[in-house]
């Protein structure tokens, strides 16, 4: 496999083939996210797919049973292009059983849940969305470019497609002063959406981005660690779903937090209120372990 860049996926997918079918992001606005600073958004070739593929060593392709789309958001690309590389997966992987990639809100509204189905019928069965926040102050603070109404439309979207679902969000990213207002709107809008697997991540600031400058200035000032975990309580206070994986044992978190929504959510509270109460009874992650 070929690679331009530095190529990210989910902690998820550590097993899987990653397959970079586009570069970068499409949309790349986002105040927190240096991820492709340095790499404009294109489609890459599809004849360098093709031979990535079809090059591959025959005990590679045994082996491989997912695989994951990358950069940043390969379904911004066409349904039509999209079909094509679900075929030839299928074509050259015998033993093909899911395929996934990010998505962005808007790449799911921009296709009618026929197209998705069509999707999910060559199993890309899951796609990973960053909500960020379920706060539309926030999301437009830091530049998304979307609204929580869009981004629950376009999950919907996917789950009337059959897709399964994996939702991030971030602490700390309304500032210390919203903290809890993004908390509370963010665990409101991941009940509404109900994915399959929600994980919260903890801010990290990345040189050359704008939230690392606002910060830098004083524009912006950040909770605490300990302020980090009461927004962290007030998501799980706020989130009522179905059935989903959910996760904070990320390593940008101070703190590892999970469990199966609804089973162990007073479990989690009271993990979490134990800490609170008491910060000094937990080792949480010092600040230079903290990773992206």
């Amino acid at each position: 496999m070929r690679y331009r860049g530095a190529v990210i996926r989910p902690p998820s997918e550590a097993t899987s083939l990653i397959l970079q079918v586009t570069y970068g992001c499409s949309n790349n606005t986002c105040d927190f996210c240096g991820t492709y600073l340095d790499k404009p958004f294109a489609v890459r070739p599809p004849h360098e797919v093709v031979e990535d593929v079809t090059g591959l060593p025959a005990a590679v392709k045994e082996r491989a049973q997912r695989v994951f789309l990358a950069d940043g958001d390969a379904l911004a690309l066409s349904s039509r292009r999209l079909h094509e590389i679900l075929d030839l997966l299928h074509a050259e992987l015998p033993n093909l059983e899911r395929v996934s990639s990010y998505a962005t809100a808007r790449n799911l509204l921009e296709k009618d849940v026929e197209e998705l189905r069509s999707l999910r019928e060559r199993k890309l069965e899951l796609v990973y969305l960053g909500l960020e926040s379920g706060d539309d102050e926030t999301l437009a603070a830091i530049h998304k470019g979307i609204t929580v109404a869009e981004q629950i439309a376009g999950c919907r979207r996917a789950k009337e497609a059959g897709m399964k679902l994996s939702v991030t969000a971030i602490l700390g990213l309304a500032g210390a002063a919203r903290s809890l207002a993004h908390g509370r709107a963010t665990g409101e809008a991941l009940s509404v959406i109900d994915p399959e697997y929600i994980g919260i991540l903890t801010l990290m600031l990345v040189p050359g981005t704008r939230m690392h400058r606002k910060v830098a200035s004083g524009e912006l000032v950040l909770p605490d660690e300990i302020g980090m975990l009461r927004e962290l309580r007030e998501i799980v206070a706020h989130t009522d779903v179905s059935d989903c994986l959910f996760r904070s044992n990320h390593a940008s978190n101070y703190l590892p937090v999970g469990g199966h929504l609804p089973r162990d959510k007073d479990a989690m509270l009271a993990q979490l209120d134990k800490v609170l109460k008491a910060p000094e009874s937990v080792q949480l992650r010092p600040e230079s372990w903290r990773a992206l």
